[in-house]
Formats: C-alpha cells, structure tokens, sequence
C-alpha cells in the first residue's frame, strides 16, 4: 500500500504497545488479531523498531497480510495488518 493509503486507513482495532521491548509488540499483535474478523485490519504501535521487521515476518508465516508502516510524528510507527485467516 501507498503511504497515503495507509494515512486513510481506518482500522478495525489498534494495539497499544509504545514502550514495550521486543518481543512485547509481537506478543500484542498476536492477542490483537483476535479482535479483528478475517479481512479487517489491525494497527499495532510500537516504539521498538525491532518490530518493523516482526511483524511482516509473523504475518506472513501466519498467513495474515502485512500492509506497511507509518512513522507517526509522535516516534513512534504504525503497522498495519490484515487479517487472513
């Protein structure tokens, strides 16, 4: 997705974890997926950038879809992922 893609996306349920260490972003994700039916989008926020290359790692070998990443202003970065399955 393009950024500007990724600014208007609205997603379904957004993960907190902004100050949490690898690997408490992922472990976040995983609880948050559950939140979210098959198709719809998840955004988890993350201060560690460990997680930048976690999460699309995760998706994939999960078979959920990575979409991209946003830094927000604040420092900290926006993934988005849909759920697959």
């Amino acid at each position: 997705m393009d950024i500007e893609d990724l600014e208007d996306l609205e997603p379904e349920h957004i993960v907190d974890a902004r100050g949490s260490a690898c690997p408490g972003p992922l472990l976040e994700a995983k609880k948050g997926i559950g939140n979210v039916e098959v198709g719809e989008v998840l955004e988890i926020r993350s201060s560690d950038k460990g997680t930048r290359n976690d999460i699309p790692i995760w998706a994939k070998k999960v078979g959920h879809d990575y979409l991209g990443v946003l830094e927000a202003e604040e420092g900290y970065d926006r993934i988005f992922v849909k759920r697959g399955k």
